[in-house]
């Protein structure tokens, strides 16, 4: 999917997503010495939480705006500018981390061969990233919005929400040996009175592209009446995640 970044609203508006992500790298369990891939590595926050538990951490991101966030965050580490789906590493690494960057990603078998190029036998990654059902409230939010503004509905999502059973076969054809696997619902606070339409600008704008720029404001306020019922309350705006973690190795 082609996604285009403010970085600004992302660390600003939308820092849980890497605060989240905290629990993948308790996952990960990085060790004193080791060298990590951060797939997806967004602004850089989960690659220096990574790196201060003693790992040699490389920060890769397809968005160069990110990237070049990233190096400002965290100077004294290192990161690059590749696609998940074709990059190579001059050496493989002990391990791969990634938060909330595959479900971007529109061929995930790729992603598993260059993963599995890129880590040492016995290596490890921990991953995690939308599951199936993922912003479903939203997503039919969004489709209602569109024909009541007399737009077509939108297609099957654009986004990758695997099943467990999806995702793990997957990894499996390719040779990983998977070692935990869940899909869990995850409802995630947004921040202030503009959360839900904050998270629209963030990473939804593809779903109004065709509209009018006069016209869009009207159909986010339809969209965030459409979900107020199940995702407003008690003054928080809520987003229906549902997250899909996962742990696997590499055979030596």
């Amino acid at each position: 999917m082609n996604q285009t970044w403010q970085t600004d609203l992302y660390q600003d508006n939308h820092s849980f997503v890497w605060q989240l992500g905290q629990g993948v790298v308790d996952l990960l369990n990085p060790q004193p010495g080791e060298r990590v891939l951060d797939l997806g590595c967004g602004t850089g926050q989960l690659s220096q939480i990574i790196a201060d538990r003693g790992a040699t951490v490389i920060g890769l991101d397809a968005d160069s705006a990110m990237i070049a966030e990233a190096q400002k965050n965290f100077p004294a580490l290192t990161f690059v500018v590749a696609d998940a789906r074709e990059f190579s590493l001059a050496e493989p690494v002990d391990a791969i981390f990634s938060n909330a960057a595959f479900h971007w990603i529109d061929d995930p078998a790729a992603v598993a061969t260059c993963m599995w190029a890129a880590l040492k036998p016995t290596g490890r990654l921990a991953v995690e990233f939308g599951g199936k059902g993922n912003m479903a409230t939203v997503l039919a939010a969004i489709a209602s919005a569109r024909a009541a503004h007399g737009y077509g509905a939108i297609p099957a999502s654009p986004w990758y929400f695997p099943s467990v059973g999806e995702y793990t076969s997957l990894l499996e054809q390719q040779g990983f040996e998977v070692q935990f696997a869940s899909l869990r619902d995850r409802p995630t606070p947004l921040e202030g009175d503009s959360g839900l339409v904050n998270w629209l600008h963030m990473f939804a704008g593809q779903f109004w592209a065709d509209f009018p720029s006069e016209q869009q404001p009207q159909l986010l306020k339809t969209i965030a009446a459409n979900v107020q019922p199940e995702l407003y309350r008690q003054g928080q705006w809520w987003a229906d995640y549902r997250r899909i973690r996962v742990l696997a190795r590499k055979p030596s």
